[in-house]
């Protein structure tokens, strides 16, 4: 008599919470991109005292971001998530606590923006660690639930900034940022509920000796890993030429043109391409090679990019902006799969930490060359001076060996 086959019980919970807190804490973000600059707005009115707070917000990010991981892996993966959201809460509630106290500066706006930015990366890296064990208690592979959780935190920053507009205009900008603290409040209290192996305290053998040397551990790490290594790079260039499309080309462009709407619609059709790109990686990914469609992301960016240069008609500009969204939709679940399945679980923090911020420091990289170059060129050169080398990037990606170790 042969024994009955024990089917093992499969838990989603775990799958759940982890999204759902990454939707709350990602949405309070995406609110504060729109709250902060439209208080500091109102209170100065001047356009450059804007763009202080919001460079404020994306300094401490390179930092914070590389030692994110040692913090994850030294205190525990939940305890992380939970600390990091609540100091985040805490710093924007600071906002408007302080607006109806001693009253809101510049520099103390700035400060406050400087202080919650820095505080998120480690809740992102702890969360990211804790999926494969969430994936394999809910039966899933690693390719879908990464597919599902780059579409959710796509999803959080397109309701975001929407969310935040009609907020401003219902309550004001300053009451907006009870709503954001209000969002890690409820991420706080959903990873609250959360168990999981391998989210607590980590084993003692394993934990870093300090910031720094965890720190230098995960670099060397990720330098010393071919496919890590040349991910980061090639990320690291994608984003130091892409980013300033979306973050000063464009805007540039439309203010000129006068028609600031059709600068949200070009945005939202890239965040739109992005969510459904990243939920198709799930279903492609077992009948296509990961590399195929990483080679697939970068060259079509690029030829995009050069379409998008010519500044053609808003029509076409929407058909490119949906098609980056959607090609490059799978590059976030296969970068999580490459570190996921090259990371040692008690490093998984710290690779995701070092990997992050290379895309943090390629960001600011790209804008100081780009403004002055628009300056000096104008807008269209400037875009093509951008879009050349992403072309020359694909191209370089075609004989890149380490790209083969995805699919193996």
């Amino acid at each position: 008599m042969t024994a009955p086959t024990v089917t093992p019980t499969r838990r989603r919970g775990p799958l759940v919470l982890i999204n759902l807190a990454t939707l709350l804490s990602a949405t309070g973000n995406g609110i504060t991109v729109v709250a902060l600059p439209w208080l500091v707005l109102q209170q100065t009115g001047r356009a450059t005292d804007a763009a202080i707070v919001a460079g404020a917000a994306t300094l401490p990010l390179l930092l914070s971001s590389l030692f994110s991981g040692t913090v994850v892996d030294r205190f525990g993966r939940r305890r992380t998530s939970l600390v990091s959201d609540a100091l985040s809460g805490i710093s924007v509630a600071l906002i408007p606590v302080m607006a109806a106290t001693v009253g809101l500066s510049v520099p103390l706006l700035a400060a406050l923006a400087a202080l919650g930015a820095a505080f998120d990366p480690a809740g992102i890296a702890a969360r990211e660690s804790m999926l494969p064990a969430a994936a394999k208690d809910a039966g899933w592979t690693l390719d879908r639930s990464n597919s599902l959780y780059e579409a959710n935190y796509n999803v959080a920053y397109l309701i975001g900034p929407g969310v935040g507009g009609v907020l401003i205009a219902m309550i004001g900008a300053v009451n907006t940022l009870w709503v954001t603290s209000a969002c890690f409040l409820l991420s706080i209290a959903t990873i609250a509920f959360l168990r999981l192996e391998g989210a607590g305290l980590p084993d003692r053998e394993t934990r870093p000796e300090s910031m720094w040397t965890g720190t230098l551990e995960g670099l060397k790490f990720v330098w010393h890993n071919r496919l890590l290594r040349t991910l980061a790079l090639v990320d690291m260039a994608v984003v130091a030429l892409y980013m300033p499309v979306e973050s000063v080309l464009f805007p540039t462009y439309f203010t000129e043109l006068g028609q600031p709407a059709q600068l949200g619609w070009v945005l939202m059709a890239m965040a739109v391409g992005g969510v459904i790109g990243a939920l198709a990686y799930g279903a492609l990914a077992s009948r296509v090679r990961r590399r195929t469609l990483m080679l697939l992301a970068v060259s079509a960016l690029g030829a995009c990019m050069v379409g998008m240069a010519f500044l053609p008609p808003l029509w076409v500009t929407l058909t490119l902006a949906l098609m980056v969204g959607l090609v490059f939709g799978p590059v976030g679940p296969i970068a999580n799969y490459a570190m996921q399945t090259r990371s040692p679980e008690h490093m998984r923090g710290r690779v995701v930490g070092v990997m992050t911020s290379t895309a943090y420091a390629a960001g600011p990289l790209g804008y100081l060359l780009t403004g002055p170059l628009i300056d000096a060129v104008g807008i269209e050169t400037t875009f093509f001076v951008l879009a050349i080398p992403v072309c020359v990037i694909g191209a370089v990606c075609f004989a890149l060996p380490a790209l083969r170790e995805l699919d193996r």
